[in-house]
């Protein structure tokens, strides 16, 4: 009886949202380390393929019985919900893939940081939502920690326009991601979360199908080996599904913005996972600019301040 409360007792702590959200930003911190380990070995369009791909087979049994009774409400919101995929399943992974090939996972993870940021000036811009003074320092504040990291501490770097070509790419993931949080905010009401997490993820592989055929056309294969179908059944399994799944049932529960903090945890998570794994020390100027863009999330989150 004992035993049986104890693991009943430990179920519900495992689906607390808060743990579930941590488990989330843990799994998508390994996503960005796990890309950048097969960079050499896996193109990013087929990494972003089967990543999704995965993801839709394992989600397919969720979404099936429900798919007959609210066809014709997803049918009828048809064109949030392939804007939505494309967006944010077709587009987000596949320009972090794209930059994990120029740039280390240290430097993809601080600069996703800067989503929070991003989603809130993207909400000023298209939503017209006003912003206190206090939300627009920490805007500023954070860009400066994401330009630092960028210049990698040199401000010469900028003056010279050497960027590299991977914080662009990372940057361009960040603002599409911010895109598909504002986006959510037109995704059609009354679809079971599972349904719509299939649709996303069969449009996004429907998206990512032409680029696959690019890169085989241009001579770009996956090396298999152990390390990499590893990596692909991980992007595919633990970020790609279940972070989807405990990140959408946490949201339910906590709602959008706590669990939006928790995005918070990846470049701790993966500052950790790529100094174990792939043996990049961070710099000082990966511990100032990280402590800039947490200044300003704090300075656009915090809701005692004026």
């Amino acid at each position: 009886m004992s035993i049986r409360f104890s693991h009943t007792s430990l179920l519900r702590r495992l689906e607390h949202p808060y743990v579930l959200l941590t488990l989330s930003s843990l799994f998508w911190s390994g996503n960005m380390v796990v890309g950048r380990a097969v960079h050499t070995t896996v193109p990013p369009f087929m990494l972003a393929f089967w990543r999704w791909a995965i993801a839709f087979a394992l989600t397919l049994p969720f979404a099936l019985p429900h798919l007959r009774s609210q066809w014709p409400l997803l049918k009828r919101n048809w064109f949030a919900t392939v804007a939505l995929g494309v967006v944010g399943v077709g587009c987000y992974n596949t320009f972090a893939y794209l930059a994990l090939r120029h740039t280390g996972a240290t430097n993809a993870l601080l600069l996703n940081s800067f989503v929070p940021i991003a989603t809130i000036a993207l909400s000023w811009l298209l939503l017209r939502k006003t912003l206190r003074r206090i939300e627009w320092i920490g805007v500023l504040v954070s860009l400066v920690g994401v330009t630092l990291i960028v210049a990698r501490g040199d401000a010469a770097t900028l003056t010279r326009l050497t960027l590299n070509v991977g914080d662009v790419w990372m940057l361009l993931a960040v603002f599409t991601w911010a895109l598909y949080t504002i986006g959510l905010h037109w995704r059609p009401e009354g679809i079971h979360p599972m349904l719509l997490l299939a649709a996303f993820t069969l449009i996004g592989v429907v998206c990512l199908s032409p680029a696959y055929a690019w890169e085989i056309h241009s001579g770009l294969l996956i090396e298999l080996s152990p390390k990499a179908l590893a990596a692909i059944v991980y992007v595919g399994v633990l970020p790609g599904f279940a972070g989807y799944v405990f990140y959408n049932r946490a949201v339910g529960e906590v709602g959008a913005n706590k669990a939006s903090l928790f995005i918070h945890l990846t470049p701790v998570f993966g500052t950790l996972l790529s100094a174990v794994f792939l043996d990049e020390i961070p710099r000082l100027y990966h511990y100032a600019g990280i402590a800039l863009i947490f200044s300003g999330i704090f300075l656009t989150t915090s809701r005692r301040l004026l």
